[in-house]
């Protein structure tokens, strides 16, 4: 029974990260204001805007004006009921389920933005960055942990980004790197960061083949980053036993 409740507060918090993801680099609050239709500019009254289900009722489409509603809302709200519920199953009702559970909503922010926009906002990064650095000093990872983890995330990336000039990586990565540290410690960064560049090279290939990309086409990477964070937040020691198992064998 808790499971389904988890995930249903999945969906609601999907629902509400949808309204960051649309508000984000506006001056709009995500905390006031009613939810408009970005093609009528009509309010969505509170019937169409229950999660998953009103899509389904209005088959995808603004009750008002017919235009069609994006499939970012829906996936976003599954895919928050399903993480949450992920991580109750290998956490608990516990502490960190719920700071793994707002990890997971920062990094699913990250992931929608600069899958869209190829920006990823420090007005995300840098009060996420905050969070992470407390939650885990409070959890009980060591301060120098976190302190080292930082500086090879963010100086990974930093490096990469001076000696090209920009072409390999945004900035913003950067702080992502800072981030992705601050959520896992050094040891588990480094798993995530090889996860991160198997996923992108796999995929980039993957649009070249299909021939939805050329060699010099960009691909935003903060997705692949995102991703692979929260797949070593609940894999990541056991990924790195299985490595070194087979590294040392």
């Amino acid at each position: 029974m808790i499971g389904l409740f988890i995930f249903v507060l999945g969906l609601v918090v999907g629902s509400f990260l949808n309204v960051v993801i649309l508000r984000l680099g506006t001056k709009k609050s995500f905390w006031q204001g009613r939810s408009i239709c970005p093609h009528c500019q009509q309010k969505i009254a509170g019937y169409d805007n229950i999660p998953i289900i009103s899509f389904i009722i209005l088959v995808g489409r603004c009750r008002h004006c017919q235009a069609k509603i994006s499939w970012q809302y829906p996936l976003v709200e599954l895919a928050t009921g399903l993480i949450f519920v992920w991580l109750y199953w290998h956490a608990g009702f516990t502490l960190t389920f719920f700071v793994w559970a707002v990890f997971a909503c920062l990094l699913l922010i990250i992931f929608v933005y600069d899958l869209k926009k190829y920006l990823i906002l420090d007005q995300v990064t840098i009060p996420a960055i905050i969070f992470a650095f407390l939650a885990n000093l409070f959890l009980g990872l060591g301060f120098w942990n976190l302190i080292l983890a930082a500086a090879i995330g963010s100086g990974f990336f930093a490096l990469q980004f001076f000696v090209s000039r920009g072409k390999w990586v945004g900035d913003g990565d950067i702080r992502l790197g800072a981030l992705m540290g601050l959520m896992l410690g050094w040891k588990y960064l480094l798993v995530a960061l090889f996860i991160a560049y198997l996923l992108g090279s796999a995929f980039g290939i993957l649009l070249i083949i299909l021939g939805k990309k050329k060699m010099s086409s960009a691909v935003p990477f903060g997705p692949f980053l995102t991703l692979a964070t929260l797949i070593t937040l609940i894999y990541g020691q056991s990924l790195l036993f299985w490595y070194l198992n087979l590294l040392y064998r």
